[in-house]
């Protein structure tokens, strides 16, 4: 409920700021730049590898996917007068990670992609705009909890175990890959989907790699 506030609050601000540049709706046609703020949710997965280090089993697989959100300030600037060619970039918060068994872990990150969009428009109100792009992304935090832990000074009961996401021979605060998606557009509405694929290799751990992976569904209003 706390983070739904916030984004909110957020969006509301953006929209008075963002507003002064509306000239009543994107269009493929006349708009050479636009802003929007955007709103959704991330379903995030981590591939990694096992192995063991110095008498520790370690372990990056989170291919299960975690559900996070997202919040963002976007801008798009048109590329050509004669093809309708997009350069978009802007600021998100993100929540990725990945679960496995009884772990899930959390990374929250500031990240700025630049995307490539191309415009089709379909009717006079609706465009479809596929994109692709590098992202970058910084963790700004994050906790792994593992649920069911043994109690060493009572065996007989259980406790959930937490700490940093970003602990020794855990994930690394940088990371980076590439955007393919396809956003769709009415009027100065925006709705997208797109998936996520890290290159970047997000383990501490020596020997061993991790590569974040996401679908995320982006609801928004451009001006």
């Amino acid at each position: 409920m706390k983070k739904f506030f916030l984004s909110i609050v957020a969006a509301l601000i953006a929209v008075p700021t963002f507003a002064q540049y509306s000239s009543g709706g994107f269009t493929l046609s006349e708009s050479s730049v636009y802003y929007g703020v955007r709103l959704g949710v991330t379903f995030a997965g981590i591939s990694g590898e096992s192995a063991t280090i110095a008498g520790v089993a370690l372990n990056n697989d989170y291919s299960s996917l975690n559900t996070g959100m997202t919040l963002a300030g976007v801008a798009g600037l048109r590329l050509s007068e004669s093809t309708p060619i997009f350069m978009e970039s802007g600021l998100y918060y993100t929540e990725r990670g990945g679960k496995k068994d009884n772990t899930t872990v959390n990374l929250n990150y500031l990240e700025v992609p630049l995307l490539i969009k191309y415009g089709i428009q379909v009717t006079p109100d609706i465009a479809i705009l596929p994109f692709i792009g590098p992202y970058f992304s910084w963790g700004m935090g994050g906790k792994t909890k593992t649920k069911g832990v043994i109690d060493p000074t009572n065996p007989g009961s259980t406790y959930t175990a937490k700490h940093s996401s970003y602990n020794d021979n855990c994930f690394t605060h940088g990371d980076m890959g590439f955007k393919v998606g396809c956003g769709a557009e009415y009027n100065m509405l925006y709705l997208e989907l797109a998936y996520q694929a890290g290159v970047a290799n997000i383990s501490k751990a020596d020997d061993l790699t991790a590569h974040g992976h996401a679908i995320t569904l982006n609801f928004g209003v451009n001006f």
